[in-house]
């Protein structure tokens, strides 16, 4: 497949790095030699320096015969234009654009990318994105990742194992054994720095970091057996009023009154703008920094403090002092992934990457065929697959336990007939099953060669 990849920042750089990692025909786009030169030097990518908006510069990048065009500058205008481009001038059969101003993704505006209009056949939304994670986080308060799949049957949840766990020392084929009726996987262990798929006999330890495939049904079961406890969220203070933190906001309004949420905005016309646009939550105008103002916002009865202003260092220090004000729990917006291993000894309980989201939502509709989900772990070192069993490929109609997947490969669930069941090795896989895998980068292409997905646009 030939793409390219129009702005080579953290997300288009991530892209790139998939994309080439698999065969694929990557050439990247950027106005900034100086990032052109570090995708090309660092990725088996070719590079173009100069505006992707200019036909010139997309012909030079060999639009005439690309398959799809990925439009990840920092402009929504540039993006916008640079679809339009790909579509009048060269055909480009798909057509994916990263926007983030509310105002082009208002759902009354949707027409505007019609075929006819605007050709953008994706829409990524980062802050949507972003919002969503932390919804997400918020529902799951003491993993430290989590993201649904299955249409809201199952979720990946990270945990990490504390040396007070139950479950800390044992085989993970006792597990099975011992909550048989749970329909929990581990299909991932990060120790020591390093992700792997373990095997039954791997046991978890203490600073173990795991990711667990589970049952809707099943998640507080499952915490509970990891030695989590499940706690309310109905008191939330979030610091950043701008378009990812009035997103979470509004959404917790809906969800119903027994949720009460304050903002905490330093720029007074962001935060008047907030103000105007939620109904029942406080907004408050300073520094989230401030310890008399989070005194104020009521830090020390929090159940949680959401912090996604767009510096990382005042979201990691408003979570400090939040935690040692007594709030429960601390949810921080990271951009920087160096600044990730901080967060233990810092005693924040989870973050969210915004290049991560986005990387996992573009990626979703990157995959070829059937793939309905793809969720991208660390960085960029592992994907969680959602995908639908065709007739024709390799694994349909066989035992799970007879199938020959790579050592990097596990199954997390399986839905059959709308029902999500636990994989066992005895459990055979037809035509028409949505499997959830967990695949060390290394294994995706061996797994799409598993679900005979082809490279088809057309």
């Amino acid at each position: 497949m030939k793409v390219i990849i129009c702005g080579a920042g953290q997300v288009g750089w991530q892209i790139a790095r998939h994309l080439s990692g698999e065969n694929n025909d990557v050439t990247v786009v950027d106005n900034n030699p100086e990032l052109v030169r570090r995708a090309t030097e660092t990725l088996d990518v070719q590079g173009i320096a100069g505006f992707a908006s200019y036909p010139n510069i997309l012909e030079r990048a060999g639009a005439r015969d690309a398959d799809m065009i990925i439009a990840a500058t920092y402009s929504d205008e540039v993006n916008m234009v640079t679809c339009q481009v790909a579509h009048s001038v060269f055909a480009v059969p798909r057509k994916i654009a990263r926007l983030r101003a509310q105002s082009y993704l208002d759902a009354i505006y949707s027409d505007l990318y019609r075929r006819d209009h605007m050709p953008i056949d994706v829409v990524i939304s980062p802050e949507r994105e972003v919002a969503e994670a932390a919804l997400q986080r918020l529902s799951a308060p003491a993993a430290f990742d989590t993201e649904t799949f299955l249409d809201g049957k199952a979720q990946l949840l990270g945990i990490t194992i504390d040396e007070d766990c139950p479950v800390v020392n044992t085989p993970l084929r006792q597990l099975t054994d011992l909550f048989s009726t749970l329909r929990a996987i581990v299909v991932a262990v990060r120790r020591d720095g390093r992700l792997f798929a373990p095997e039954s006999k791997d046991q978890l330890f203490s600073g173990d970091a795991c990711y667990v495939c589970v049952h809707n049904e099943d998640v507080a079961r499952t915490m509970e057996v990891f030695g989590k406890s499940t706690r309310t969220q109905e008191r939330v203070i979030i610091v950043g009023g701008g378009n990812v933190g009035l997103a979470v906001a509004q959404r917790l309004e809906k969800k119903g009154r027994s949720i009460r949420s304050k903002v905490i905005e330093k720029t007074r016309s962001i935060a008047e703008k907030a103000a105007d646009a939620l109904e029942r939550t406080i907004v408050l105008n300073g520094d989230g920094l401030d310890k008399v103002l989070l005194s104020e916002a009521g830090v020390s009865r929090a159940d949680a403090i959401l912090c996604v202003t767009d510096d990382d260092k005042t979201n990691m220090l408003a979570a400090v002092r939040a935690k040692a004000s007594g709030c429960e729990m601390a949810i921080v917006l990271i951009n920087d992934p160096s600044l990730v291993p901080l967060m233990a000894p810092l005693g924040i309980d989870a973050h969210i990457n915004p290049r991560q989201t986005t990387v996992s939502s573009i990626l979703r509709h990157i995959r070829h065929g059937r793939v309905r989900g793809v969720y991208s772990i660390g960085d960029a070192e592992a994907e969680v697959i959602e995908a639908e069993v065709l007739s024709t490929s390799p694994i349909a109609g066989r035992s799970i336990r007879d199938i020959d997947f790579p050592e990097g490969v596990l199954i997390g669930a399986i839905e059959q007939n709308g029902k999500v069941v636990k994989p066992e090795g005895k459990i055979k896989i037809d035509a028409g099953d949505v499997i959830l895998i967990f695949a060390l980068s290394k294994d995706v292409p061996e797994v799409e060669r598993l679900l005979q997905v082809s490279i088809d646009y057309f």
